[in-house]
């Protein structure tokens, strides 16, 4: 595992408590798991993803995660509706540990409560947040 200084922690998106990262583009959220996360899973060998159309609510469980180590629940960062999903990611769920911020997306939301962006967390307080923790 990576120490918390070695982590990409891209200033552009915004974090969830629960290792969600969320980036703004247009009316669109695009949605995948924090360097953090997947370097603390270990490799990804299966991803559950939501189907387009789906809604959910900020907070709610929406998808899964499998990897060698561990199975574990992916969250919506912001509340709204799935208008897109990550097809690549069925045959080649390791681009969530390749390139977590870019080809390892996992949904695109439309959302619901564009107020819900500001609860996010900076890259600065998620960091902040993950020294807590270690």
């Amino acid at each position: 595992m990576k120490e918390i200084d070695e982590l990409e922690l891209p200033g552009d998106v915004r974090y969830s408590a629960t290792h969600e990262w969320a980036r703004m583009s247009g009316d669109t959220v695009r949605v995948g798991i924090s360097a953090y996360a997947q370097d603390r899973l270990g490799d990804i060998t299966f991803v559950e993803i939501p189907q387009v159309g789906a809604s959910f609510a900020q907070g709610e469980r929406c998808g899964t995660l499998e990897s060698a180590k561990a199975l574990s629940e992916l969250f919506m960062p912001v509340s709204g509706e799935v208008v897109a999903v990550n097809s690549s990611l069925e045959e080649s769920p390791e681009l969530i540990n390749q390139e977590p911020y870019a080809g390892g997306w996992i949904i695109d939301v439309k959302p619901g409560n564009p107020a819900e962006w500001e609860i996010l967390m900076t890259s600065d307080a998620y960091r902040k947040m993950l020294e807590g923790l270690e």
